[in-house]
């Protein structure tokens, strides 16, 4: 069975990877610790702790009566709710959106990642203090769901299509998870699990329980994870159960909400059977978590025609609604999937949380089979449309990806008022930020995958990791010289006569140009994009040349935005121009034929990165007599002038400041 490789035997010393995790360990978990407790200025209130700390309050105030908490009666206060002025919030209510748990629970998770790679017992000290004000707030039966712990128990589970009570269960299961291999303390994760055991207890098809599921996803992936980290079985079932039960007849959403009676639920993915579905649709980051949990499920129960479904799924995004970037969801209108090929760069919604959420997917399919098309499009998530989705100080952030920016239309077009120009402080909904913490410093885990003898890499980032195979230990150093060069080399040390075989990803962007040198008398064969080497008989240095070479991509002509244009990648970064380098007007300017380009290292981001220069026109057409208005003439003439269009990692733009961005060109 191939398993994720346990981070605290990968040690990162890349130089371009080592820096996003270092400004996640020492400036975004502290700063998003002062996020949580309302403590940055001018940045959107969170009140996470200030909620856990409300609800612990009440449950304390019946400890010192002597009896059990008891909830007020349910008092609806709105899917978010926030105070005029922050300072005007009360001590006793509960603020922000109805998910503004899961806040905690993912920074939880990006520490306990942090501590397992570097332990800090500073940062540690604070987490145990957090991990007991969110126990303080957990009700005896095991519930705990700030919002109706503080506004009345009566309604808990009366509302699963929009209430998220098992969304933040999910992300709770999966920040204690961590910070229990992280660091061996259970307190969170026994915490986690008596909520599970409540949700477990409720929950069924026997008559009295209820017989619905999560109307956001994250529940089914992380109930595996209990499992197998417990090895207790109601976890599993219990995510079986969310996973069977979702589309079938009689719709439970409809139960809850008559108004949906008759309307396909596309937008929950509970428009059908999961078994039977085969196109993505509906909420992008819902899909790609639910789309997680049947990968697991398929993995650990064998279920072929669930894997038929995953495999479906995964081609519905990858061939007919995935963005250049890695991106996912072409729609602002239910941040969601729109049909296939429909893929607009200047309304995109592309959330950062989205494109999280796909590389969870690729590495659960990766899981079950090693092949190419799901590394490869991980990589291009993680390069391009997570790793934008932060500013280089890790201070600022990005809830949407657009392709094409032009600032004057995001400010006064609201069909582009999701878009924004320049990244945000914090969001009021910051499901993002700390995804991408969680992500970034866990990145180790998707790197790599390992099996008994087979050790499987799918990213390269300078690393170390120690392998056990035939009871002895092998030695894996990879030394990667991306994104700067294609060279990479893995030395492997004490594999001789151990069964151990080393199966390298030969990069889709490579088109199959590569070279090898090292593995000279070993036993080598390509299986669905891995390079496979084993018979070692003596360490040996390994090296792989990727060719690196920028190229020109066009899309499938179906994607009409597209069609007619074309963008630059090198290796697996898509690159773009803003208008700090190349001046406004960047849809007048066209890529001219034969492409030439050239390329240069530069240091003005603060870290190497390769930009690029490709010989471009300007164009702009003239007009004689007007006709009708002064907006229209008629044709003249079309003049171009000669123009190198500046272009540098997609990753990297608007950290200079708000301007013009485009991905695509004409040609």
């Amino acid at each position: 069975m191939i398993r994720p490789v346990d981070i605290k035997r990968v040690k990162i010393d890349d130089r371009f990877w080592s820096r996003e995790t270092e400004l996640v360990r020492k400036e975004v978990i502290p700063y998003q610790w002062d996020i949580l407790n309302d403590r940055v200025p001018d940045a959107a209130p969170s009140f996470c702790m200030h909620n856990f700390k409300a609800a612990g309050n009440l449950n304390r105030k019946m400890r010192t009566l002597g009896r059990d908490y008891e909830a007020p009666k349910y008092t609806y206060r709105g899917f978010a709710v926030f105070p005029e002025r922050r300072e005007e919030a009360k001590d006793d209510e509960f603020y922000g959106f109805l998910f503004q748990d899961s806040d905690f629970s993912k920074w939880i998770e990006a520490v306990g990642y942090s501590l397992a790679a570097y332990p800090d017992p500073v940062l540690e000290e604070t987490a145990d203090k957090a991990i007991d004000i969110v126990c303080d707030a957990q009700l005896p039966n095991g519930y705990l769901d700030t919002y109706y712990i503080i506004n009345g128990m009566d309604k808990s589970f009366s509302d699963l299509r929009d209430h998220h009570e098992l969304y933040c269960m999910g992300h709770l299961i999966e920040g204690a998870v961590s910070y229990y291999q992280a660091t061996g303390k259970d307190k969170l994760l026994n915490a986690a699990r008596r909520f599970a055991d409540y949700v477990a207890g409720i929950f069924g098809t026997e008559e009295g329980r209820i017989n619905g599921y999560p109307g956001h996803e994250i529940a089914e992936m992380a109930l595996f994870r209990l499992y197998e980290v417990t090895g207790e079985e109601r976890y599993r079932n219990l995510a079986e159960y969310f996973i069977d039960q979702r589309g079938q007849e009689p719709l439970y959403f409809e139960k809850e909400h008559p108004d949906m009676k008759g309307k396909p639920d596309y937008y929950h993915q509970a428009h059908m059977p999961v078994r039977k579905q085969r196109e993505a649709v509906g909420h992008a980051v819902r899909a790609v978590y639910l789309y997680s949990g049947m990968a697991d499920m398929a993995r650990i129960t064998g279920d072929t025609e669930l894997l038929t479904a995953c495999e479906a799924l995964w081609d519905s995004i990858a061939d007919t609604k995935l963005y250049i970037t890695g991106g996912i969801g072409g729609t602002h209108i239910g941040e969601a999937f729109s049909f296939p090929y429909d893929l607009p760069n200047d309304t995109a919604y592309s959330e950062t949380c989205a494109s999280i959420g796909l590389i969870f997917f690729a590495r659960r399919m990766l899981q079950i089979k090693p092949d190419r098309k799901y590394s490869d499009i991980m990589e291009l998530a993680l390069y391009n449309c997570v790793l934008s989705g932060m500013a280089l100080d890790g201070k600022s952030f990005f809830y949407v990806n657009p392709l094409e920016v032009l600032p004057e239309a995001c400010a006064k077009d609201e069909r582009k008022e999701h878009v924004k120009p320049v990244r945000q402080k914090w969001f009021g909904c910051a499901c993002c930020p700390p995804n991408i913490a969680r992500l970034l410093t866990s990145v180790g885990s998707y790197a790599y995958t390992e099996s008994e003898d087979t050790l499987f890499t799918h990213l390269y980032m300078s690393s170390k990791i120690t392998k056990s195979v035939s009871g002895r230990d092998v030695g894996i150093r990879v030394e990667s010289g991306i994104p700067v060069n294609g060279e990479v080399s893995v030395f492997v040390e004490g594999a001789a006569d151990t069964g151990f075989v080393l199966a390298l990803r030969i990069p889709g962007w490579t088109s199959g140009k590569y070279e090898i040198k090292g593995a000279e008398g070993l036993e080598t064969s390509v299986r669905d994009g891995y390079l496979y080497i084993s018979g070692f008989d003596s360490d040996r240095e390994i090296r792989l040349m990727f060719d690196i070479s920028p190229r020109v991509v066009v899309s499938d002509p179906r994607v009409n935005e597209d069609n007619l244009r074309a963008a630059v990648m090198r290796g697996p970064f898509v690159y773009c121009a803003e208008e700090a380098d190349n001046g406004k007007g960047l849809r007048s300017i066209r890529l001219k034929r034969p492409f030439e380009i050239r390329q240069s290292v530069t240091d003005e981001f603060g870290i190497d990165a390769v930009r690029l220069d490709i010989s471009a026109v300007r164009v702009s057409a003239t007009g004689g007599e007007a006709f009708a208005s002064r907006l229209y003439k008629t044709f003249d003439r079309m003049s171009e002038s000669e123009t190198d269009l500046k272009l540098i990692p997609y990753f990297l733009w608007s950290n200079r400041g708000e301007g013009e961005m485009s991905v695509f060109f004409g040609y």
